[in-house]
């Protein structure tokens, strides 16, 4: 795995089997989770995609809000301390990396955390007000991202929303060379990504009102973020 993959999804979703791993730690390996959010924030930046993120999705007092692929927390203790009238749950597939969120977010009483992955969302339906997931998308294969996708417009509510952020089209000269020698050397599943189709992929799953709330450039390519609701 290129080791930009490590974000705060930090790694890659599959549909889970018995007895079988389905992800790749941060940074790729177990003993380097602890350098992640030094890493991340020396390489992407974080806090201000994921403010932007968080503002975006207008989270109201009293509502419940689920991070897909939360990792280390950063996205939930941003989202927490903005809103600490609403709930929110984390989900990551990686009990270590959970380890390190719940150790982060300890002092926070309006915050809970699952393992579990994005491709089986372990939630009845309608368990939602909000979904947010940061650099998650671009780890899953163009059928998981269809998979997570209708596992996250099940556990909405109606007029719930999505609010995603990850590599999209280029939206510079730059940021078209960043992402072709990015697509090349790496190992993740952004193809989709840098074609431009999350929109489409959305609305595909069943989200309405699709479309891009902001983007931000970085040495990996455009990040952007998209908002979708369930009707």
């Amino acid at each position: 795995m290129f080791w930009y993959g490590a974000h705060d999804a930090t790694r890659q979703f599959q549909v889970m089997t018995p007895g079988k791993r389905g992800f790749i730690p941060a940074l790729t390996y177990d003993v380097l989770t602890p350098l992640y959010d030094v890493a991340i924030r020396l390489t992407l930046p974080e806090l201000r995609f994921k403010r932007r993120l968080i503002a975006a999705a207008g989270i109201a007092a009293g509502q419940r809000a689920l991070d897909v692929g939360c990792g280390t927390g950063t996205l939930l203790l941003l989202a927490a301390q903005s809103h600490p009238s609403a709930d929110f749950v984390g989900i990551d597939p990686d009990p270590n990396i959970l380890r390190r969120a719940r150790k982060k977010l300890g002092g926070l009483a309006n915050v809970a955390f699952n393992e579990g992955s994005a491709t089986a969302l372990p939630y009845p339906a309608g368990s939602f007000d909000r979904v947010l997931s940061s650099l998650v998308f671009h780890h899953l294969t163009r059928e998981e991202k269809m998979i997570a996708l209708r596992q996250i417009l099940r556990v909405l509510r109606p007029r719930g929303e999505l609010h995603l952020a990850d590599f999209g089209a280029p939206h510079t000269r730059t940021m078209r060379v960043l992402s072709v020698f990015v697509e090349r050397i790496g190992r993740e599943h952004v193809t989709e990504n840098f074609r431009g189709m999350l929109p489409a992929m959305l609305s595909e799953a069943g989200f309405q009102e699709v479309g891009e709330t902001a983007h931000f450039a970085t040495i990996f390519g455009t990040i952007q973020l998209l908002k979708g609701t369930k009707t």
